[in-house]
Order: structure tokens, then sequence, then C-alpha cells
């Protein structure tokens, strides 16, 4: 495990908690691919106070991991190692909304920026952790192992994930709380499934690092 490494994986899980805090700050809508496990906080914390934002993340990668095995009709131990990072995001996550409670979030212009910067931190954070040779959290593996396995191209493969997380996102709004009233997922939401993937690839090329077009020619 090379220095390199360790440190795009530290790297991209703050940037990517810190993104995420802010984008919940600025209450626009969430990152499609933490909008379900954002309503499942909203929801459950109602009754239980301590099902965290956090909690609710690395809870909701455990399902999704055991779904990816099923669907890849595959097992590797470092699958596991997933979990271990989604425990490490989620409490750096509920760190970080701690952090950012003080900004400022009134008004139109404050929670434009909020957003805005929450968006590229969110991809920043991904970009590195695509580039990490330590599991990233279970979101990006699934990614990552799809597109290796059929060959897919990786931003591609990303953005569809995405918009299927948006949809799970409104479905999961309407049935917690009731139709016409969207929570967690919304304009901001939407306008992140339909840009992450290129601005991960955008990131990444930012950074120096491998395009999100050509990772995992290789692998």
């Amino acid at each position: 495990m090379n220095r390199k490494s360790v440190t795009a994986y530290i790297s991209g899980v703050v940037i990517l908690a810190f993104g995420t805090a802010l984008m919940e700050k600025a209450d626009f809508g969430m990152s499609m691919v933490v909008a379900p496990a954002y309503l499942l906080h909203l929801k459950i914390s109602e009754m239980n106070s301590f099902f965290t934002f956090g909690v609710a993340e690395y809870t909701l990668q455990a399902v999704l991991l055991v779904a990816m095995i099923l669907v890849l009709r595959q097992f590797r131990p470092m699958y596991l190692f997933s979990f271990v990072t989604a425990f490490f995001y989620g409490n750096v996550l509920d760190v970080m909304i701690r952090l950012a409670a003080p900004l400022p979030s009134e008004g139109m212009p404050a929670r434009t920026i909020l957003y805005l910067a929450g968006l590229f931190f969110c991809s920043l954070g991904v970009a590195f952790l695509f580039e990490t040779t330590i599991a990233p959290e279970v979101y990006e593996l699934f990614v990552k192992e799809l597109s290796a396995k059929y060959g897919w191209k990786l931003s591609v493969c990303k953005t569809v994930y995405d918009c299927v997380s948006c949809g799970v996102g409104v479905i999961l709004s309407f049935a917690f709380f009731g139709f016409g009233h969207f929570e967690g997922v919304k304009l901001g939401t939407i306008f992140c499934a339909l840009v992450n993937g290129w601005l991960i690839g955008q990131c990444q090329r930012l950074i120096g690092l491998t395009p999100l077009s050509s990772s995992l020619k290789s692998s």
C-alpha cells in the first residue's frame, strides 16, 4: 500500500463528507447517491435520534454491498473493506455536518454558494476514491466493479447509477412524506445526477489523475 493511495483514500473520504455536509446545509437537494440514505435518516430519526445521516449511510451501504455481490455473482475479500470505508465515511460525515452547522445559509445567494461548493467537493472526493487501491465506499465500488466486469465506460456507468439512485430517492420521498412534497430530492438533486459523472472526470483531470473515461482499462 503506497503513500499516494493512502493519501487519495483519506482525502477522498474527508472531501466527500465535507461536500455532502455543504449540500445538506444548502437544502437544494442532496446528491442522488446519498439521497436514499438521507431520506431514511430523516424518517427514522423522527423515532430514533441515534439514526444520524452517517449511520444511515453505512447501514444502506451494507445492504447495497450484498446486492452488488448478488448482481455480480462474485465475492472478493476486499469487498468487506468497502463497508469499513463506509463506516469511516459515516462517522466523518456526522462530524462535518456539525462543523458546517454555523455556516450562513439564509437567502438564495448563500444557499447557492453552499450547493455549488458542495457539488464540487463531492465530485472531487469521488475522483480521489476512484484512484485509490484501498476499497472505496460501496457506492463507488459498485460502479467500479460493474464497469470493469462488463467493459462499460466508467463515466457513463456512473451517470446511469446516479440517475437510478435519484429515482429511488424520489420514490422514498413520496413514500415517507407524501406526493407533492419533495424532501431531500429537489432540483439540485436532478442537476447533480446529470452533471456528476462529467464533473468527476474534470476533477480527475484537474488534479492530474487518470481521466475517468479511461480508468480501469488495465484492470
